[in-house]
């Protein structure tokens, strides 16, 4: 007979265990909070270093596409080389890179600066969520963790907005000379904080060279083509995906030959066919996906339509970061008593309410007519992003667990490029004129496009409800079958009830380990 899953606790944790998970979630945060004080900082960059809209929009593009592009390897470097170790070195090179982007003069010392800060976030973020997965235990304990560290990254952009708004009116370069700061703190207390893990057992196999060079190209390629879409011409975005397809295609033939072969491939194809982790990178793109094409357009909008400035724009987003107080109060809370499917529908159907109220938005609209979108796009982050980010590495392996949140990661930063696209185009397309009516019509048709993406994350994440009906009723049907209500029930039914809901494991001390 199961027995419901208590909420978290927070005498659960160790004093080493909450000083590690400060250490990483200071990390997440400053990774969320690089990238949101980049954004505000872009049109005071191009002035100064005299950049095109083009060179401007590569600011952006050089991160994504080192953190997307090799995010899968980061992770999986993880689990073969070390998370503590990877955590580290990747924090080093992010915190050395970021200090020198500050002293760029030219674009290409910018872009080459961004492009190595995203390869190192790529290693560092996967090791990060790792460590946690591995060292805390799975439950209640490991819920409460990866709730404050997804609701601390959430935080760490909405933060990084406003800081990046203050920053920028004493200079942009302090916009890169911040996070070092930071990252150096982080580093020192990593340092001190975080212990040395037994090096991973590797029975003398190697890394996975052809695999990681046709995955990292292939993902590099994808995104390159799905981000310059709205700046590229058809043909040339084709051609980038078809040739990125191409390479995921040869990078499955290599990794089935590598496994018939005994060897270790860089992703044990066999982790896909898990329907949970599928459903939950599926809806993670797509979730994500929604959130910044809706925060680019209402920026847009805010800047370019209402002459709003780029602190007050910047204040107005900053009730979007609710979560950072909801995520680790009442999500686990909720998590507990209802489960991580249900849950993380509640927040996808949150989301598909907060875009709706957006899409008849007005040229006169005040802060208040926007404060419930605002505040239900805060209120849906802080019920999905944390337990999508449960239900993707649950149930998998501690030596896969890299693998496992390199694999979520970068979903997030696919989701992330596709949207950004995707809006700008259909904005682009929808918007016939300079003048504030036109403004205003391409603005209302771009927002269909976070409103069809979260109801599709919506629609995948009630999946996950079907599936938690079947093990219930299948439960159910066991305890009829037995001729009481306190007998067996079967393994399957009694260890996962829900498709998305946590093992309840008890509270032990349980020290994580890199």
């Amino acid at each position: 007979m199961t027995t419901e899953p208590s909420a978290p606790a927070l005498s659960g944790m160790s004093a080493r265990q909450w000083g590690v998970l400060l250490v990483l979630c200071g990390a997440i945060f400053l990774e969320g909070i690089d990238i949101g004080m980049l954004n505000v900082a872009l049109p005071s960059i191009r002035t100064d270093l005299g950049l095109e809209t083009g060179e401007l929009q590569w600011v952006v593009s050089a991160y994504v596409l080192g953190y997307g592009g090799f995010m899968l390897l980061g992770g999986r470097a993880a689990d073969l080389l070390g998370r503590r170790r990877m955590f580290v070195l990747a924090l080093v090179v992010f915190l050395g890179f970021s200090g020198l982007g500050g002293f760029a003069t030219e674009s290409w010392m910018l872009l080459l600066s961004r492009f190595v800060t995203g390869v190192a976030a790529a290693f560092m973020t996967p090791a990060g969520l790792s460590i946690i997965t591995t060292g805390f235990a799975e439950g209640p304990q490991r819920t409460k963790a990866l709730l404050v560290y997804s609701g601390t990254g959430a935080a760490g952009f909405t933060v990084g907005l406003v800081a990046g708004g203050l920053l920028t009116s004493f200079g942009w370069r302090w916009v890169f000379f911040a996070p070092v700061v930071l990252a150096a703190v982080i580093l020192l207390a990593a340092l001190t904080v975080v212990p040395k893990g037994p090096r991973p057992e590797r029975d003398g196999q190697r890394m996975d060279l052809a695999g990681s060079a046709l995955l990292t190209t292939a993902i590099v390629l994808l995104v390159l083509g799905v981000e310059r879409a709205p700046h590229a011409g058809t043909a040339v975005t084709a051609a980038t995906i078809v040739g990125a397809l191409s390479l995921l295609a040869l990078f499955t033939v290599v990794e089935r030959r590598i496994e018939r072969r005994g060897g270790t491939p860089l992703i044990r194809l066999g982790i896909l066919r898990s329907a949970t982790l599928i459903r939950a990178n599926v809806a993670t793109m797509l979730f994500i996906g929604a959130f910044f094409s809706f925060q680019f357009l209402v920026v847009l909008y805010l800047q370019e339509l209402r002459g709003w400035s780029t602190l007050t724009t910047s204040l107005v987003m900053l009730v979007t970061g609710l979560d950072v107080l909801l995520a680790p109060t009442l999500t686990p809370v909720l998590v507990a008593r209802f489960g991580n499917a249900r849950v993380i529908f509640g927040g996808l159907l949150s989301a598909v309410l907060a875009y709706a109220l957006f899409l008849p938005v007005g040229a006169e609209w005040g802060y208040l007519a926007m404060l419930p979108s605002l505040l239900l796009v805060g209120f849906a982050f802080a019920l999905a992003y944390g337990p999508l980010t449960i239900s993707a590495t649950e149930n998998i392996a501690e030596q896969e667990q890299g693998l496992a949140g390199g694999l979520l990661y970068t979903s997030s930063q696919f989701g992330a490029a596709l949207g950004l696209s995707t809006a700008s185009a259909v904005n682009t397309a929808a918007t016939h004129g300079t003048s504030p009516a036109a403004l205003l019509e391409g603005y209302r048709t771009a927002l269909w496009v976070p409103l069809t993406a979260v109801v599709l994350a919506a629609v995948v994440g009630a999946f996950g409800l079907r599936r938690r009906g079947a093990k219930a009723a299948a439960g159910e049907s066991a305890v009829r079958e037995s001729g009481h209500p306190g007998a067996p029930v079967p393994r399957e039914a009694a260890v996962a009830p829900a498709a998305l809901v946590p093992q309840s494991v008890p509270n032990s001390a349980h020290t994580p380990t890199g």
